[in-house]
């Protein structure tokens, strides 16, 4: 089951060398892993409902054992503070749905668990 890596990071307005240099060596990480870009450094184009200031990043993984293990390897931690000392923001590691999942069949597994009121 395909798995992400998902930030909302906030940049300050003035980039350091250290960012880029963050961004120049990111790719080489995601590689044993077999992850890839999907969406980087984009601003939210349309935010419809609450807020979403910062920039998106989304990394697609075959698996969320591949995505951890990307997070938790000595080349990605050696990069992440290139990256925290000049932004903010939430990672978040979220596993996706398998081929053919239904949102239907989930809403009738978790009424028949629910308490009846």
């Amino acid at each position: 089951m395909t798995a992400y890596a998902i930030g909302n990071l906030h940049p300050k307005p003035v980039l350091d060398e250290e960012v880029f240099d963050y961004m120049e060596r990111i790719q080489d990480t995601l590689d044993p892993f077999g992850g890839r870009f999907l969406v980087h450094g984009a601003p939210a184009r349309e935010v419809r409902e609450g807020s979403w200031p910062g920039a998106v990043v989304i990394i697609g993984f075959p698996t969320y054992e591949d995505a951890r293990s990307w997070y938790d390897s000595e080349a990605y931690q050696a990069l992440i503070p290139l990256r925290t000392r000049h932004m903010t923001g939430d990672i978040l590691l979220v596993e996706g749905v398998p081929e053919g999942y239904e949102a239907a069949a989930t809403a009738a597994s978790l009424r028949d668990q629910a308490p009846v009121v």
